[in-house]
Formats: structure tokens, sequence, C-alpha cells
């Protein structure tokens, strides 16, 4: 795809929501680990009711999407790529769970032909509940989307702008995002990402019934998988 005129090489998409103790911290790392990139960063506001918007620091790199309520990380994430004008786009939570000091190593793996990288959290820093519950429902995911990857949960990733096209937009689609690129025919690779305690609050997209969600949406992408248009357009 042909980059436009002036569009930066990286675009960084950072769902947020009530993250007003954690924007600054991630903002400067997020500085440091990009400092030999041409980058742009996509705060998505999703629906925040603390001073998350205002502990932003401006700058002519620094983009900001507010949502008039709370939509869900699916719908951020959604919205940050479509806005993204860099040749790769990068997703991280604003959480400072992610650790953006990997972006590089992302980045690298895409410098050497992936379309996809996913960061797996080989170390996770979680409650040993969450640690069971995400292990099994990875588990059946791959098994039954057949994307091969061991943690879908994990949001840092690295993309080709030209796999945001893959994304479909429901709720739960965060989840999986790998399926829906490595369906489309893109190539994906997994690499261990450092993954940190939690700082500040509670976790936003808590667990609830997600489970149920999940196990819906998991059929859901399934069949929209098997229905996939497939064809070649004949040279001539």
């Amino acid at each position: 795809m042909t980059q436009q005129l002036n569009s930066p090489t990286v675009s960084v998409v950072v769902p947020l929501f009530n993250e007003e103790e954690s924007i600054a911290i991630l903002q400067s790392e997020l500085s440091a680990a990009l400092k030999s990139f041409d980058y742009e960063i996509i705060f998505v506001d999703d629906g925040s009711h603390d001073r998350t918007v205002e502990r932003i620091e401006a700058a002519p790199n620094i983009r900001l999407i507010r949502f008039e309520k709370n939509a869900g990380q699916s719908a951020a994430i959604y919205a940050g790529v479509h806005a993204a004008r860099g040749a790769t786009v990068v997703l991280i939570d604003g959480d400072l769970q992610n650790d953006p000091a990997d972006i590089p190593r992302l980045l690298a793996e895409i410098a050497r032909g992936a379309d996809l990288v996913c960061g797996y959290r080989a170390q996770r820093r979680d409650t040993r509940v969450k640690r069971l519950t995400s292990w099994i429902a990875n588990a059946v995911r791959s098994r039954f989307t057949k994307d091969g990857v061991r943690d879908t949960g994990c949001t840092l990733k690295a993309m080709r702008r030209e796999c945001v096209g893959a994304l479909v937009p429901f709720k739960g689609m965060h989840r999986f995002i790998p399926a829906l690129v490595k369906g489309a025919g893109y190539q994906l690779v997994e690499v261990p990402v450092n993954h940190r305690p939690r700082r500040f609050g509670q976790s936003k997209y808590g667990l609830g019934n997600r489970a149920v969600r999940a196990t819906l949406d998991m059929f859901g992408v399934r069949w929209l998988l098997s229905r996939r248009l497939s064809f070649k357009i004949r040279e001539s």
C-alpha cells in the first residue's frame, strides 16, 4: 500500500478508559521506546469519566479520538486502527501492563516479513484465577478458530496496515484479531513479551460474563471464516 504524504512509519493505537494515573507514564515510555522511529500515537478515549484526556500531553504526533460514551475495547481498537496513517500499526493497552520497550522487537519481525506479530505473555502478572481462565479460553479459541496463537488476550501486537481491512467491527473483535487476519491469508508470528503487574486501579474490562460472550463470538468467527470469499483475478 502506498503511504500517504507526510504519513508516519508507525502508528501506535492505545485504547483508554479511566487511566488518569497511567497515561503520563505510558506516554513517556512510548516516547522512549519509539525514539528511533517516525511515529504517531493515537489515544482512543473510550468514554472516560476521570481526567485521562486532560493528562495527555499534546504534541504534533499525538492524536486523540474521544467516544461520547463507553463502547468497549473492540470499538476503541477498531476506531484507532482505521484512523492510523502509518504503514505499521501497533496496539498496546493503556494500563501499563504491556511494556512499550517490546515494541521495537515486534517492528523488527514486521521488517523481516511478518504481516502480524502477536505478543504473548510468557510470565503473566495476574491473579491465578485470571491466568487459568485465560489459559482455558485461549486453548479453546485457538482450537476452534485455528489461529494457532497461544495468547490472544495480549493486546500488544503489530500489523501491516493492509491487515486492518481483515477486521470486522463487532463486540469482542479484539480477541479474534489473529484469526481474522490469518483467515484473510496474512502471515503471523508470535514473540514473548514482558507483562507487568497492574500499578493503578482495577481491570477496566473485567471477567464478568466474558466467557459466555467469547464462546458465542468464537462460533460466529468460525462461521465467518468458513464463509470468506476466496478468488484470484486471472491475468490477461
